[in-house]
């Protein structure tokens, strides 16, 4: 599933206008192709597209235009050659190490990462004979001491989910590349809008749609991005074999929500920096985790690597778990949920959510405390969003 080429240099623009031709219809807004298979011309045409002699469509499975619409923009603004769209965030992470790698291989991860990827690393990759080392995200010592000559992957989320740690994507290539691994960057948080792992060294860049990419909580998608060969030849075979797809209708939610990535991830961006800001200020909070704050311990990294600043943010508070729970139940306008990336602004405790199903050591090795708080800020007025935080720290 190879990217279209285009020559727009903007991101806007490409998250607009690449990758579409009309129909016969001449229809403005791109179709939908809500369809599990499609019909040959004869026996011969079917024939040759099953065996890659000719291009073109053959079953939803793993071909379908809609679905090619979303992922050729989304390649497009990232700058790959290749893309593949699957049905989660973690399927597109799943098909990046099982189109990979094999029993007997080894990954490096950082331990800073979503608490589902690390269930996915220990438990299931575990049990196909795929070990994984976790090392602290920003501390390089760590990751070459954990390669082995038989690691694949680096793997990686930067910023990190929920602290919002940086890594350093240029030192880390260059480890990839001495060691002849690769380089796989979670860029959820930060889209292509503002951050493009690829242009600082990356090999692959996951995301998942769920979040950002659609921006307002409605669907379910992932995306795979990189090379030719490593993504549109190894992680595409496993997606048409192992059938972990993206739906055409949750395609185009994703495609027409490129329209406006690059307003709302700066929107998003200005409310949270907002909001950090006045939360320094604020007695009750021992300390904001934002990385567009001159406290952040990667600030000057941030602003090398990113465009904006993001959407994300983390805080910590005095007296555990009970005190955050009484901060989240008092807030009245955030939504309490897991999700993140949406226009509404989301609340939630990670020790006893996104990371509750890590084992106590792992939660402390990856700064998880029982006081720690994340809000994905949305879009609405910050003075609303700002009011509603207040409730929170009121009730303690």
């Amino acid at each position: 599933m190879k990217s279209s080429n285009n020559d727009f240099k903007g991101l806007a623009t490409k998250a607009i206008r690449t990758g579409y031709e009309m129909s016969q219809e001449q229809e403005h807004s791109e179709a939908m192709f809500l369809t599990s298979s499609f019909r040959f011309n004869s026996a011969e045409q079917a024939a040759a597209r099953f065996s890659h002699e000719e291009e073109g469509n053959i079953y939803s499975r793993f071909t379908n235009p809609t679905v090619k619409l979303f992922i050729d923009r989304l390649t497009a603004m990232e700058g790959g050659e290749a893309g593949v769209a699957t049905g989660s965030g973690m399927s597109a992470i799943l098909s990046t190490c099982l189109g990979i790698m094999q029993t007997g291989d080894h990954m490096v991860s950082s331990c800073s990462i979503f608490g589902t990827t690390s269930v996915l690393f220990n438990k299931y990759l575990k049990r196909l004979g795929i070990e994984t080392s976790f090392v602290g995200l920003s501390n390089i010592e760590q990751w070459e001491q954990a390669i082995q000559a038989n690691t694949k992957i680096l793997f990686l989320e930067t910023p990190s989910n929920p602290l919002t740690e940086i890594a350093d994507l240029t030192a880390l290539s260059k480890l990839a590349k001495k060691h002849h691994c690769l380089l796989v960057v979670d860029n959820c948080f930060c889209t292509p809008i503002l951050q493009r792992p690829l242009e600082w060294g990356a090999d692959i860049v996951i995301h998942s749609a769920t979040k950002y990419l659609d921006g307002q909580g409605r669907c379910l998608g992932g995306a795979v991005i990189g090379s030719e060969k490593i993504v549109g030849e190894d992680v595409f075979g496993f997606l048409r074999s192992a059938g972990p797809s993206l739906s055409p209708f949750n395609a185009w939610v994703f495609a027409k929500a490129l329209d406006t990535l690059k307003i709302r991830m700066h929107a998003h961006s200005q409310n949270a920096r907002e909001l950090a800001t006045w939360l320094e200020q604020q007695p009750q909070i021992k300390r904001v985790y934002y990385p567009g704050l001159r406290s952040h311990p990667q600030y000057q990294l941030a602003c090398q690597q990113h465009d904006d600043t993001g959407g994300i943010l983390s805080f910590e508070l005095d007296g555990g778990k009970p005190q955050a729970w009484k901060f989240i139940n008092a807030t009245q306008m955030l939504s309490i949920t897991a999700n993140l990336g949406d226009a509404k602004s989301t609340i939630t405790h990670p020790m006893s959510t996104t990371h509750g199903r890590l084992s106590p050591e792992e939660r402390e090795r990856a700064g998880i405390s029982d006081s720690l708080v994340r809000i994905s800020v949305g879009l609405e007025d910050i003075a609303d969003i700002q009011a509603d935080v207040a409730l929170g720290l009121q009730a303690l």
